[in-house]
């Protein structure tokens, strides 16, 4: 699917979301980084809520590790928001991230003009980001079908991915988005950024500290 320059301009881009929630957390001693707790709510629903203005025609969360506690949550916020959401089990989390991104990629069921995939552990990351990005993508060059934030010479998360580049991914057995972005560079529209929420994310006790966050006990 080729996006249309005037698509490409129109502030109606049908949008999708993937978010990653299949990590052990093993550095904070084995727990769901999802569900850690910001200002009363967990970092799952404090994401979801907070791109509900962008009408999003999807949203799809990959489970593994933990994949019954979470599932909880997904339930609670299903009821509490119109959004579509569900979710897929990854059966093999130890695989690493690259199989929850094929399985996400592989699992998406709607008509979408880009896809933003997110962690669920950037407690920083919400509507001014994702707006930030789509405003990037609707700027970009003609060639180019990925937005990468960049904070310092560091990459950043969420991407933002055209659907015609999600296709190339999955025509290609085995293949996930960041090795194809190193494959593919002249795609890449860099977004270079001082916000810093695109670089924080939880990986430690003192993550959890530093970012004002509360482990909370798991459905």
């Amino acid at each position: 699917m080729t996006i249309s320059s005037e698509s490409s301009k129109s502030p109606n881009l049908r949008l999708a979301i993937l978010i990653l929630a299949a990590g052990e957390g093993s550095r904070l001693g084995g727990y769901p980084k999802a569900l850690l707790k910001k200002g009363g709510d967990s970092l799952l629903k404090h994401f979801v809520q907070s791109i509900q203005t962008l009408e999003p025609l999807e949203t799809l969360i990959v489970t593994g590790f933990y994949s019954d506690q979470i599932e909880v949550e997904i339930n609670l916020l299903k009821r509490e928001l119109e959004s579509p959401i569900s979710w897929e089990k990854n059966i093999h989390p130890e695989l690493g991230q690259a199989s929850s991104v094929r399985l996400g990629l592989e699992s998406l069921k709607s008509d979408y003009d880009v896809l933003l995939i997110a962690l669920c552990d950037q407690p920083e990351i919400g509507l001014k980001e994702i707006e930030s990005l789509v405003e990037q993508y609707k700027h970009r060059k003609l060639d180019q079908e990925i937005v990468l934030p960049m904070v310092n010479g560091q990459r950043g998360n969420p991407v933002l991915f055209s659907k015609l580049v999600i296709e190339k991914i999955l025509a290609i057995p085995g293949m996930v988005c960041r090795p194809f972005m190193d494959l593919h560079p002249e795609l890449v529209k860099t977004f270079v950024t001082d916000n810093q929420a695109f670089v924080m994310d939880v990986d430690t006790q003192n993550d959890i500290e530093k970012l004002g966050l509360d482990r909370i006990q798991p459905h």
